[in-house]
């Protein structure tokens, strides 16, 4: 069975930030796909509050000393909404320099690893939802541009009662197990992450 390290890379939703099961949607899915044979080690790499310019300063080192050369690499990267924070009245990270850090951060990847983009998912903040769904779009504009798979997972989470159910219950951004679970089965179900294990 060929072994398969993987580096998932972003903010608290790929942290697993509000699940008691400290499992998130990244560990759901790596243990879903060792029942189905994958041989994975996994390295959970999310950080929360984290912008897209705290990441790009830290992910090529991160990754690096977790994927060596000989070994078969690969990372998935979701992040975004810690950019779309209002404080002070703008945005943490303008829409601008967030495409910017992507495009920089994927370019480069591209270039050592297999990657897979991920957007980032719905949370209460009506006026914030607005400006995750524009930068998912920006950052599904650029994966083509790239050829790096993309999975838009906001509109999916957006119309799910339970998702929204759970932040609202919760903290008002992050889900509790069932709303992971909801997130987990997206990916899981999403060529681009099947496509590592055919």
């Amino acid at each position: 069975m060929k072994q398969i390290r993987i580096c998932f890379l972003g903010e608290s939703f790929v942290n697993g930030t509000g699940d008691p099961e400290c499992l998130g949607w990244t560990g759901r899915i790596c243990v879903d796909a060792n029942k189905k044979g994958a041989d994975i080690t996994y390295y959970n790499l999310g950080i929360r509050r984290e912008t897209s310019t705290q990441l790009k300063q830290r992910w090529l080192q991160e990754v690096s000393l977790r994927l060596p050369k000989e070994y078969d690499g690969r990372v998935v990267f979701s992040f975004g909404a810690n950019d779309t924070v209002e404080e002070n009245g703008k945005t943490r990270v303008s829409l601008s320099e967030s495409v910017v850090n992507i495009r920089e951060i994927l370019t480069q990847v591209k270039e050592l690893y297999p990657v897979l983009m991920v957007s980032p998912p719905p949370m209460l903040d009506k006026e914030q939802n607005l400006r995750i769904a524009n930068l998912g779009k920006q950052f599904s504009i650029i994966c083509q541009e790239l050829d790096i798979p993309f999975l838009n997972v906001f509109p999916i989470l957006e119309k799910s009662d339970i998702w929204m159910e759970e932040i609202i219950d919760y903290d008002g951004a992050h889900p509790r197990a069932k709303g992971y679970q909801i997130f987990a089965e997206i990916v899981q179900s999403w060529h681009g992450w099947l496509n590592w294990f055919s």
